[in-house]
């Protein structure tokens, strides 16, 4: 076999990977519970509500913080995005320790809320 078509059959695999990967990730955030999304939203208003607006369509209640339908609805808001947020510090944000369950629920519920 040539080393040209060895590549070839390389790209072809890791492409079909990726489109595995991307799939897995679109199918968990589209395949949320309905319990899960609901969890999401006791969470978001037991954590979250004294600086966000966690219920839909009220954007811009808040001053300081983005209301959680904008977060929804800003085009880089994915399962993965939030995932990587929930492990990160924020500045402006208490330093929440919350489970991967809880963050995957926290994540449904804002993805839920999307306007598309």
């Amino acid at each position: 076999m040539s080393h040209s078509v060895r590549i070839s059959i390389g790209i072809a695999i890791l492409i079909a990977l990726s489109v595995l990967f991307l799939f897995s990730l679109v199918h968990t955030a589209a395949g949320a519970s309905s319990r899960t999304i609901a969890e999401g939203h006791r969470l978001a208003q037991a954590w979250c509500q004294s600086c966000h607006a966690v219920e839909p369509h009220m954007a811009g209640f808040f001053d300081e913080a983005p209301s959680f339908q904008a977060i929804a609805d800003r085009h880089g808001t994915t399962a993965l995005s939030l995932k990587v947020f929930w492990r990160t510090s924020h500045q402006n944000m208490p330093n929440l320790v919350i489970s991967p369950e809880q963050a995957e629920a926290l994540s449904a519920y804002i993805l839920s809320l999307r306007g598309d």
